[in-house]
């Protein structure tokens, strides 16, 4: 069992890593085989595998730490061991073509086919924590599937996993969904598909919103009934996968109203 002291011990530690090598002479993982012939470089940690090609060592060891540590908080959730592949590709250009998805500008990691691709430009650019948040929220992706649920869903869940371990206050992490709860303003429905396209208007508080309705149903029913819930979804109408917790859609959204109004304007929401 994954305990906070064994999450500790690991932050403490660090990754063991083992080699850092160039391909030259050197048999590659397929990570590392799809990011070309040269300029290749490979770092393991004690449970990860970091490839990056024309990539500092000094930020794949750091990957490789960060990637460690996320996949604790990432298995002790899911109950199972959870072991990260995270590629570091050269330019957007080449992460898009390794996703196969639309854009990547912007982002600073994705999960695409098993694996987490990190960006390293906009990586670079958040706060150690932020880096810690994004990283455990892909490698969730990766880990737990997509597949079958509700977007809100699989945002939500993913976020509730990424920022378990961070530290950040509720208002912090949702400041501009305290900002609309502070003037009156509460979501009166879990958040649509479609409200979570690239550019829309309320897109930062439609993921937050996401976080508060998995992290509430943590707080009620514990974290083995959330991970369970998010594994039924998948091909399930949310109603039924909700039916052994004994929830209906409209009591989850009454519920979850009530705590986004507690946690983000009330005293409760400090922690």
């Amino acid at each position: 069992m994954v305990t906070r002291r064994t999450l500790l011990a690991a932050a403490l530690a660090g990754p063991a890593i083992c080699t850092v090598a160039g391909s030259a002479g050197r048999r590659l993982p397929p990570e590392a085989r799809a990011l070309g012939e040269s300029g290749v470089v490979v770092a393991y940690g004690a449970r990860s595998l970091v490839v990056g090609h024309h990539t500092a060592a000094a930020l794949l060891r750091d990957l490789a730490a960060r990637a460690d540590a996320a996949a604790l908080t990432v298995s002790a959730v899911l109950r199972r061991a959870v072991r990260p592949r995270v590629v570091v590709p050269r330019t957007t250009a080449e992460a898009a073509a390794l996703a196969g998805a639309g854009p990547v500008d912007g982002l600073a990691a994705l999960a695409s086919a098993g694996q987490v691709i990190v960006l390293p430009g906009a990586f670079a650019r958040l706060t150690p924590v932020g880096r810690d948040v994004v990283l455990t929220h892909e490698l969730t992706h990766v880990a737990a599937g997509t597949e079958g649920r509700p977007v809100w869903l699989r945002e939500g869940f993913a976020d509730y996993v990424g920022y378990l371990r961070s530290g950040l206050a509720t208002r912090v992490a949702a400041a501009e969904l305290a900002a609309e709860a502070r003037a009156g303003r509460l979501p009166g429905a879990l958040p649509a598909d479609a409200a979570f396209a690239p550019g829309s208007p309320r897109l930062a508080q439609v993921y937050q919103e996401s976080w508060l309705a998995c992290r509430l149903i943590a707080a009620r029913y514990g974290e083995r009934a959330l991970a369970d819930l998010y594994q039924r979804a998948a091909g399930m109408r949310l109603g039924q996968a909700l039916e052994p917790l004994g929830l209906s859609v409209r009591a989850l959204v009454a519920h979850w109203r009530e705590y986004v109004r507690n946690e983000l304007t009330g005293a409760e929401g400090d922690g």
